[in-house]
């Protein structure tokens, strides 16, 4: 047992030092400055101040105020993980309303500080004795697992939400594996909490105590998590770039307009072939027609009856087919086909191409043949 909790405590003190390197970095780099966002950082430093309270705990004498610090990022962690997740998605900036989010994590810590770091050691241990602060802690732990439960909650439908928004404006499938493994191991973070708050209500007080460990273990963890992803691949930060948000007026055209745009349209498809670019963004297809994103989703809508992505696909899947029964076919894959023909992936090329042609291109190519 000593030597996990020993592994486990060096654990710690490398995921606080990979935060601390995070934010020299942050400081020192304007380059990195630029790429990391805002809450990005307040989440790192919420999440040492937490680590701070395990590393006080064994490697300093000045233990219970340096745990009680540890209680600040309680309420903090929550409100940081949404406007983490919603920042990354949208044009969304810091503002000033963003810090109404923090005024009950600024409470919480007040009554921590006056209740638990700056009493005399003498009123903490009367409090002890007559099993006041269990209680009141008991309560304070519940409230900060309930107000961050809700946060997680709200930052997954916040995901979904934008996400779906985003899917709509570009031809590619969006790669959003670190934030959905950001929220997975966040939640996982306060399932392991939840399952420790639980068994305080019974008689398990030191399977409670050695549960608790595992709370800084998967707190470590998304500290390395966030380090680790920052450093070899910051470009995961940049989705906000496609969801800027296009305002507008009702759309101004009549049925007659529309039919007349679906024929531009075509022609351009046909002529200059956008689809070609595998990162093609329905903004930049709009911009070509000389109307706005909002306007071509209406033309997609009533018009042709396909989504942005489902319709340029639909041009990419018929340029691979021409492509396979060119000379071409020889000198290529099926998937550098598929690449040339604007898709980025093979899962996306084989499901787009089943859902359109009915069958997997290999079967198609071999019934056309």
């Amino acid at each position: 047992m000593s030597s996990m909790t020993s592994l486990l405590n060096q654990f710690v003190f490398f995921a606080f030092f990979q935060g601390l390197f995070l934010i020299v970095i942050f400081i020192i780099s304007n380059n990195k400055r630029r790429l990391i966002n805002i809450y990005l950082l307040i989440l790192v430093l919420v999440l040492m101040i937490g680590l701070i309270g395990k590393i006080g705990q064994f490697s300093l004498n000045w233990q219970r105020q340096i745990k009680g610090l540890s209680e600040f990022s309680i309420l903090l962690f929550g409100p940081t993980v949404y406007m983490f997740v919603k920042s990354t998605l949208s044009e969304k900036r810091f503002s000033k309303q963003d810090l109404f989010h923090y005024i009950p994590g600024v409470v919480y810590s007040l009554i921590v500080t006056f209740y638990y770091i700056t009493p005399t050691q003498e009123t903490i241990a009367a409090r002890i004795e007559s099993g006041e602060l269990f209680r009141i802690v008991h309560i304070l732990v519940g409230v900060g697992l309930a107000f961050n439960i809700t946060y997680f909650v709200l930052s997954t439908l916040k995901f979904n939400e934008l996400k779906n928004s985003i899917q709509k404006e570009v031809s590619y499938v969006l790669n959003i594996n670190f934030l959905k493994n950001f929220l997975i191991a966040v939640g996982g973070c306060l399932l392991i909490w939840l399952v420790v708050y639980l068994l305080s209500f019974g008689n398990h007080h030191q399977i409670e105590i050695i549960s608790r460990e595992f709370i800084w273990l998967a707190i470590a963890l998304i500290v390395l998590f966030i380090a680790y992803y920052q450093m070899v691949s910051p470009s995961i930060f940049r989705f906000k770039n496609i969801s800027r948000e296009i305002k507008y007026v009702q759309s101004r055209f009549s049925r007659a307009d529309l039919d007349k745009l679906k024929l531009r349209l075509e022609q351009i498809m046909e002529n200059k072939k956008p689809y070609l670019n595998s990162r093609l963004l329905k903004s930049e297809l709009a911009e070509m027609m000389n109307i706005n994103a909002p306007e071509l989703s209406r033309l997609l809508n009533e018009r042709i009856g396909m989504s942005f992505f489902e319709y340029v696909n639909y041009y990419r899947i018929h340029e691979f087919i021409r492509l396979a029964k060119s000379p071409v076919i020889e000198q290529k894959t099926l998937l550098g086909l598929a690449q040339e023909a604007g898709f980025q992936s093979k899962s996306t090329f084989n499901k787009s191409f089943k859902q359109i042609m009915g069958c997997p291109p290999s079967e198609y190519l071999k019934i056309s043949n």
